[in-house]
């Protein structure tokens, strides 16, 4: 199915994108969408009528409007583990009925949000001032994201957010927190990721050391509610969820209980507001005027057809600068895929590497590579119309003006006659020739642009919500299963194995020369 799209690229060649432009003058319109208060500009990119049009052939093709349909609905489109997939319920605040297995999940999703509200009120109106969140990935990212990007409506107790196993994290963490003032929320799912656990345990003895009883100073966000009385949490502060939410798409629910207790209810709300409303579009506009799905064709394009292999995220808005790293986790465990439903080996390459960080850091950073390098990194671009501080206002028009100016230098470039132009009156002969082709911007480097009002929770919820759809579509497209992540397993299996290795209670017979000179360093070397 991809031939259609191979031509198309063979045909356009090595086409200026100005050159679209320049016979088209409305082409800054008809090739962006717009919704929710929100634009996506997809004019800089190779994009053409007969390539969009191919392009949305391939969403008809692969049965995208079913199988979102199937989603909504509750069907078990996570085939590989027999689940639906229905994060979307989560911010289904006025929506009907959500079946699986013929029973309504809505009623149990709304409990638990009053549920988490009643939790949340109580603890910021309390003398607590700092809830420590311990995840790691879906548990973490998500939330974590969320609490900085929200930071201009925070107006409850400090979050932070404990993830990596190395002591370092929770050591450091701990330093900030009052042990009398602090409560620790434990995100596992099933109550037993290890790196959650060591950390949850040591924060349970960072409290008995420092002489303050443990009892009510933990709240589990877990569907094991037996694992979490054993560590002493009663069940009226464990908030569960279901086997058809995964951990990457899970904030919108009790793993949101950081940004709730951060924000208040009423902002989380309108954060779950905003997801509803990009999944109503999502479900409702044509293809060609669906943001999520022209998103996805985008990256198709790029990705898939073009082969460019890596895709750069560059949010120009400071609060947002945990975006990227939340989107290359939902993006890549979600996509990165080998094989498709039926267990065949792809046809195409999967999912990109994804990869930022915010504008104007990234300038100083990688952007040289963006815009001289031998590889071609298609590039997203995101930025509000306005910040937060009034009274800063020169500096988001500094950010702006850099933001569409670095888009606008991929797509135009700089020719050598124009760099041989610039230093003229430097240089002469061989030296201004030499001097000149060290100037010289390819150009024609393709980009698009996110642009909304400003960042609050009603527009972040609609980000969020926009790029889950963007994944979903281009898994479908993809015939893979967007929603397993038997990737991380063998890494898990392999370290339980190796942990007695480590500490040296058991040999490291049987394993690779490799991995025993490293257990050989480790002991002779760590204490």
């Amino acid at each position: 199915m991809w031939d259609d799209l191979k031509n198309h690229a063979a045909r356009i060649g090595d086409r200026r994108i100005l050159s679209l432009f320049e016979d088209n003058p409305n082409r800054a319109t008809e090739f962006s969408t717009e919704a929710l208060g929100m634009v996506f500009d997809y004019s800089k990119t190779q994009l053409d009528e007969q390539i969009r049009g191919a392009l949305l052939a391939l969403v008809e093709r692969a049965g995208v409007a079913q199988r979102r349909e199937a989603m909504f609905t509750g069907k078990k489109i996570n085939e590989t583990e027999g689940r639906a997939v229905l994060h979307t319920a989560l911010r289904n605040l006025d929506g009907g009925a959500v079946p699986v297995d013929g029973a309504d999940v809505m009623p149990g999703v709304l409990d638990t949000l009053r549920r988490m509200e009643a939790e949340a009120r109580a603890l910021r109106a309390s003398d607590v001032t700092d809830v420590v969140n311990i995840g790691i990935g879906g548990s973490d990212l998500g939330p974590a994201m969320a609490v900085r990007a929200l930071a201009p409506y925070h107006d409850g107790p400090r979050c932070h957010f404990v993830s990596n196993v190395d002591g370092a994290d929770i050591a450091d963490t701990l330093k900030l927190c009052d042990p009398e003032r602090t409560v620790f929320i434990v995100a596992s799912k099933t109550f037993t990721t290890i790196e959650t656990m060591t950390n949850a345990q040591t924060a349970k003895a960072w409290l008995v050391e420092k002489g303050v009883s443990a009892e009510g100073r933990f709240i589990a966000l877990s569907s094991n509610v037996a694992k979490a009385a054993e560590f002493g949490i009663l069940e009226s502060r464990v908030f569960g969820f279901e086997d058809w939410v995964g951990g990457r798409y899970s904030m919108w629910g009790p793993i949101g209980l950081s940004l709730m207790v951060a924000i208040g209810p009423e902002n989380f709300r309108a954060f779950l507001a905003g997801g509803q409303a990009m999944d109503n579009h999502f479900r409702n506009a044509p293809p060609h005027e669906n943001m999520a799905v022209m998103l996805a064709l985008v990256g198709i394009w790029h990705n898939q057809v073009l082969g460019h292999a890596t895709r750069a995220v560059l949010p120009y808005d400071n609060r947002l600068a945990r975006l990227p790293a939340y989107l290359q986790q939902l993006e890549m465990e979600s996509n990165g895929k080998g094989v498709s439903m039926d267990g065949a080996d792809l046809a195409c390459h999967s999912g990109p590497v994804v990869w930022g960080e915010p504008g104007t850091n990234g300038q100083h950073a990688f952007y040289q590579l963006i815009h001289q390098g031998t590889r071609v990194v298609p590039c997203e671009f995101m930025v509000a119309a306005r910040g937060h501080e009034d009274d800063l206002r020169h500096h988001h028009h500094l950010l702006v003006a850099n933001c569409l100016a670095q888009s606008e230098a991929l797509m135009r470039g700089r020719s050598l006659d124009e760099a041989r132009a610039k230093v003229a009156g430097q240089f002469t002969g061989d030296e201004l020739e030499r001097q000149a082709r060290h100037r010289v911007f390819p150009g024609n480097r393709p980009s698009t642009t996110l642009i909304y009002p400003r960042l609050d929770p009603e527009t972040l919820g609609r980000i969020i919500a926009l790029y889950e759809h963007r994944v979903f579509v281009e898994g479908v497209i993809l015939n893979i299963n967007s929603y397993d992540q038997w990737g991380v397993e063998l890494g898990k299996e392999l370290a339980t194995a190796l942990g007695p290795m480590v500490s040296g209670e058991q040999d490291s017979a049987g394993k690779d020369g490799s991995t025993r000179a490293l257990l050989d360093f480790i002991h002779r070397h760590g204490g």
